[in-house]
């Protein structure tokens, strides 16, 4: 567990990360509407796309803080690798940014097949890519481009989606064997 002084500094070092997240809520509210109809999926996993989406955007190209970090110029590509087991389950930069596309990775992973699915999942994997190429472009942002962000936020997209694949299709057997049970009375 994270102690009041280890919140204050990571609020300190990333200050636009919870006002974004608040907004991103608010957000998410209003259009999952319209991405559930866009996408032909309930309204539940549309928010929960949303959220998770908007998890990640906050948490990584909104402002950090004052601290100077290396960005605009170079970018860290000392590690390339998946971040080894150990690294991934004490809490760390490494571990949160694992974690932090997990949701994205659960919540693909409960989608129906189709190709919005292929092209959503084509996105997710380009996101981190993305991500650090803002992060290196956009120096007022006071962000670092690291290689192993982007393996760590892989690692945790196929995560996700391995979970949400399998809660997709526990659900799914559990309800044919539900209906089979009760056709059968």
């Amino acid at each position: 567990m994270w102690s009041a002084d280890e919140i204050e500094a990571a609020m300190r070092a990333y200050p636009g990360f919870l006002p974004a997240f608040v907004v991103s809520i608010v957000v998410g509210l209003v259009i999952s509407g319209r991405v559930a109809r866009a996408l032909g999926v309930g309204r539940i996993l549309a928010y929960g796309l949303v959220l998770s989406a908007a998890l990640i955007v906050s948490a990584t190209v909104t402002p950090g803080g004052d601290e100077p970090r290396h960005g605009g110029t170079s970018c860290d590509f000392s590690r390339v690798a998946p971040a080894p087991l150990a690294d991934i389950l004490v809490i760390s930069d490494v571990s949160l940014n694992v974690f932090l596309f997990v949701p994205l990775g659960a919540v693909l992973g409960l989608f129906p097949r189709s190709r919005r699915k292929a092209g959503l999942l084509i996105a997710a994997i380009a996101l981190p890519f993305t991500i650090e190429a803002i992060q290196l472009l956009a120096v007022p942002l006071h962000r670092a481009c690291q290689s192993g962000d982007v393996t760590d936020n892989l690692t945790g997209l196929a995560a996700g989606l391995v979970v949400g694949t399998m809660t997709g299709a526990t659900a799914l057997r559990l309800s044919v064997h539900l209906s089979r049970g009760s056709a059968a009375h």
